[in-house]
């Protein structure tokens, strides 16, 4: 029986990974919840599947979990990053699931690697931070990170069991978001309703607004490098509509290998969970019929910038990923919240990458300053938007 403890409890990784739990209730065990905010969700969890600690974003929800509890409910109830790392690397648990958002999930994880615990990877934030840093120490620690994203999942599956030398390219699906076959022209008059409606998946609403930009493909790019120790050079991102193929693998030889499935989370969640073994979860199998009809296209770096930007901050790497990605967070968090326009979200993102000065083979402290810097200039950009 794996022993787990799951970071963002309350979202959709996360809520996805205890319906497993609760489909083979003897290979999994709960030991430990994080969630922010979803306070009433959280203690619905709690009663249902026992853990022994929980964690939250702050005291005054930690003070409303335990009023929402019945007497003599037993777990300890912690919060602040100080809890989430308490959490990450709980003492009887044996696999950390890090479904968090974003960077806020960085140091819960290192926390883990640092109690040996195996990670079962969803916040791809962590490596596209830090990704040399932690793959590091993982290494050190002798901890495996098995990867939640169905992308990265489905390269590993592609892996297995073939030579690294002989791998010549990594090929990164992606669905095209919503606005795939929208003119450009129209982009202006996207709403934030428009880029909430993802033809395949249901995810939650920072991924679902980074898939309408294709910022979470440039991400997944970022995190492949590092997760599979490949050279920017070796991946490609091929854009797919139907989300069959979650990613394919070629070969030296000319072999393509593509690993397929039906949209759904729960194949790579149960992949990483069980590894190597498979669970028997009665999933559907693609339609294989004259209905189903698979393409393929290049994308248009020129239409969605945000791809282009990744790849910029993946060659150039050091501390521009971390720009990247907090510029994006704080872009993505205005446009949620109507400050600002679709079409403004990669404008933040470019003057805040521009500015920086990036420091090349950062450690931890120097990743983290670039973080916190870029968030301020992204928001000081967002302040000028707003007044302009």
């Amino acid at each position: 029986m794996k022993r787990l403890s799951i970071l963002g409890s309350t979202g959709s990784i996360g809520t996805n990974v205890l319906n497993i739990v609760e489909m083979f209730p003897q290979k999994f065990d709960v030991k430990a919840l994080a969630a922010k905010k979803n306070v009433s969700l959280l203690a619905r969890q709690i009663e249902q599947f026992h853990p022994e600690v929980v964690a939250v974003f702050d005291e005054n929800r930690a003070q409303e979990l335990k009023d929402c509890l019945p007497p003599g409910t037993g777990v300890d109830i912690l919060y602040g990053e100080d809890g989430y790392r308490d959490a990450a690397a709980h003492s009887t648990a044996d696999v950390t699931v890090t479904a968090m958002v974003g960077a806020a999930g960085l140091k819960p994880t290192l926390a883990a690697i640092d109690a040996g615990k195996n990670i079962a990877l969803a916040n791809k934030e962590t490596l596209v931070m830090a990704g040399d840093f932690v793959m590091k120490a993982a290494a050190e620690k002798g901890v495996e990170i098995l990867p939640i994203d169905s992308e990265h999942s489905a390269i590993f599956q592609c892996l297995q069991g073939q030579r690294k030398e002989d791998l010549d390219k990594i090929l990164l699906t992606a669905s095209g978001g919503p606005f795939l076959n929208k003119p450009v022209s129209e982009f202006k008059d996207i709403t934030r309703d428009d880029a909430l409606k993802h033809p395949n998946w249901q995810m939650g609403r920072k991924i679902t607004i980074d898939s309408a930009t294709l910022m979470n493909k440039g991400l997944e790019v970022l995190e492949a490098r590092c997760l599979f120790s490949v050279p920017h050079e070796m991946i490609e991102v091929v854009i797919h509509p139907q989300s069959i193929i979650h990613s394919m693998v070629a070969y030296k030889d000319g072999s393509v290998i593509a690993q397929l499935g039906v949209p759904d989370m729960k194949g790579a969640i149960a992949y990483a969970l069980s590894y190597p073994q498979r669970l028997p979860l009665q999933q559907p199998l693609p339609q294989f019929n004259a209905s189903q009809t698979l393409s393929f296209q290049e994308p248009d770096l020129t239409k969605f910038p945000c791809l282009a930007m990744a790849f910029q901050a993946c060659e150039i790497g050091g501390t521009l990923p971390a720009v990247l990605n907090a510029a994006n967070e704080i872009a993505v968090h205005g446009f949620l919240t109507q400050e600002i326009a679709f079409l403004d979200i990669m404008q933040v993102i470019r003057q805040t990458m521009d500015r920086h000065s990036v420091v090349a083979d950062p450690g931890l402290s120097e990743i983290l300053a670039a973080d916190q810097w870029a968030r301020g200039y992204a928001r000081d950009v967002i302040e000028e938007l707003i007044n302009n």
